[in-house]
């Protein structure tokens, strides 16, 4: 085998996974926010599910900002983030990330998916196309979302969790064999 054969066969499977996510959550977002475009009207809502009510509305609005529709006005610096972090994801896991952690691959993908296809939508339009909305009728309602910004917060935090177990695992693991080792000294002596 030539080595750049095996150089490919290295990045493809250590990104496949990643792609392979990537590549449903980019269509499923962009399907969604098509059938927003093409039957809600800008700034009007639907109830999908009449027993929510209007605590869980589909509300068509353009978001000129990051998700949840932070720092409005800034659409284009957002363009050169979501290629820097996937740029930085194919990186990390080609080079870094150990071959076993195919959890973390997976939410990698969210990231990456969600991060494209907000970036579908900032080139092809300027802006992203958000329509989810949940709150408390007449009291709050978070800001508008899609299936990308979901994407990436919610891979982002349950990437947390997994890094978190994964160091708490670590770190009983190095104590139970400081005791076994512990124990074996003052047996010795």
């Amino acid at each position: 085998m030539q080595e750049d054969e095996m150089i490919f066969r290295r990045i493809a499977g250590r990104t496949w996974i990643i792609v392979l996510v990537a590549a449903v959550v980019i269509p499923l977002d962009q399907w969604t926010k098509e059938l927003v475009r093409q039957n809600i009207a800008k700034f009007d809502y639907i109830i999908p599910i009449p027993s929510l009510g209007e605590y869980f509305v589909f509300e068509h609005v353009d978001n000129h900002g990051a998700a949840f529709g932070i720092l409005q006005g800034a659409g284009n610096i957002f363009i050169v983030i979501a290629a820097v972090v996937t740029v930085g994801v194919f990186y990390y896991a080609i080079r870094h990330l150990p071959d076993d952690q195919r959890l973390i691959r997976i939410l990698l993908g969210f990231q990456v998916g969600g991060a494209l296809g907000n970036v579908i939508d900032r080139i092809m339009q300027g802006y992203v196309t958000d329509f989810v909305k949940v709150g408390i009728p007449g009291v709050y309602y978070w800001p508008n979302f899609n299936i990308a910004d979901s994407a990436i917060v919610c891979s982002v935090i349950a990437l947390a969790v997994v890094i978190l177990y994964q160091d708490i695992q670590v770190s009983r693991q190095a104590k139970e064999e400081a005791i076994e080792i512990g124990a074996a000294g003052s047996s010795e002596a």
